[in-house]
């Protein structure tokens, strides 16, 4: 129930700990920089304390994705939201784990459903301790968020429930798919709305909120979140065509092979039923069942990627993007808003 592509840690671990690295920080203020960095680390040691657990079994599985480390993006934008306020509010290093947690909860559940062989570099839960207990892993973490979450207060277990209800959503509708009448980019977006970008758009709107920033910032956090979401997945989207296994982790048309629907094959189905004749020989490798031959993957991923479907898709995900800083428009002239702007644009980059 959240955001795909996640195979491999965008920092470093050393002693046990996932540092990141200086470029996945969003800003080059080195007092926020400095604020950040001690922020995750306090983060980082919430999160390793939340998911301990006297029982050795829950406890090797409750850690597993902890310990294979992350990019931390969603406390990442907590923290620097606070900063519209008091980030040293000690509420906000909470939400920020309230976040994490619920973000690595979904990522057991996800990998069952999508039979995914790794996460982040490890071999994913389910394939380790098998299906239940990856699942009941990740009601586990679930209650743990939960947990600290109820010491935030009773707004705060109002919108993580109703954020939470989002991601179950949006995981039973692109479970589903769209009905026979229905626009399938349109639901296909919907989906990534609830799926990933309501997660993002909560931890944005915790921090701005925990810190006591004015209420027009914590709005303009929330349709920031909703929209750098939606984006960071839609790059990803693009990536699985055109980034090489060094750079992302994941092998070309790893998503083609499990069947997601990403935007460029939506765009490639769409040109296909307009009658695009190189869409449809690619549409036809995709629906062929024998995307598991390497070479035939290969094709599909050459085809798409020299089809204008992954091009549309590229500036489908920029624009999303582009969207996402109008949103900060208002907010107070100072490096958490600059912070903010980068990392929208980091995610147009992404793509290229």
């Amino acid at each position: 129930m959240s955001a795909r592509g996640s195979s491999t840690p965008a920092g470093r671990v050393l002693g046990g700990t996932a540092v990141a690295s200086a470029a996945s920080l969003p800003t080059s203020d080195v007092d926020l920089e400095a604020s950040l960095r001690e922020g995750l680390a306090v983060v980082e040691a919430r999160l390793r304390e939340a998911v301990g657990n006297t029982d050795p079994l829950a406890d090797a599985t409750s850690r597993h994705l902890v310990l294979a480390g992350g990019k931390r993006v969603r406390p990442m934008l907590t923290l620097i939201a606070a900063h519209f306020g008091d980030p040293t509010c000690p509420e906000v290093t909470s939400a920020a784990v309230v976040v994490e947690l619920t973000h690595l909860a979904s990522l057991y559940h996800d990998d069952v459903m999508d039979s995914a062989p790794t996460r982040r570099g490890a071999v994913a839960a389910h394939q380790k301790w098998g299906n239940n207990v990856a699942i009941l892993t990740g009601d586990l973490l679930f209650a743990r968020a939960s947990n600290v979450v109820a010491d935030l207060g009773p707004q705060a277990v109002k919108i993580q429930a109703a954020t939470f209800e989002r991601l179950c959503l949006g995981q039973m509708r692109e479970t589903v798919g769209p009905d026979l009448h229905d626009d399938a980019v349109a639901h296909y977006l919907g989906v990534l709305s609830d799926k990933t970008a309501s997660l993002i758009a909560t931890a944005g709107r915790f921090g701005a909120m925990f810190a006591g920033a004015e209420p027009r910032v914590v709005d303009a956090m929330v349709r920031y979140g909703e929209d750098v979401g939606v984006a960071f997945q839609l790059a990803d989207d693009v990536l699985d065509l055109t980034s090489a296994v060094d750079d992302s982790g994941k092998r070309p048309g790893t998503d083609l092979r499990e069947g997601v629907p990403t935007l460029p094959v939506l765009y490639a189905r769409r040109a296909a039923r307009a009658g695009d004749a190189e869409a449809a020989a690619v549409v036809a490798l995709l629906d062929s069942g024998r995307l598991d031959d390497d070479a035939v993957l290969a094709d599909a991923v050459a085809g798409l990627r020299a089809h204008p479907a992954t091009e549309e898709a590229r500036r489908t995900a920029r624009e999303w993007a582009e969207r996402a800083t109008t949103h900060l428009a208002g907010l107070p002239d100072r490096p958490a808003r600059d912070a903010l702007a980068t990392y929208a644009a980091t995610v147009a980059d992404r793509v290229g």
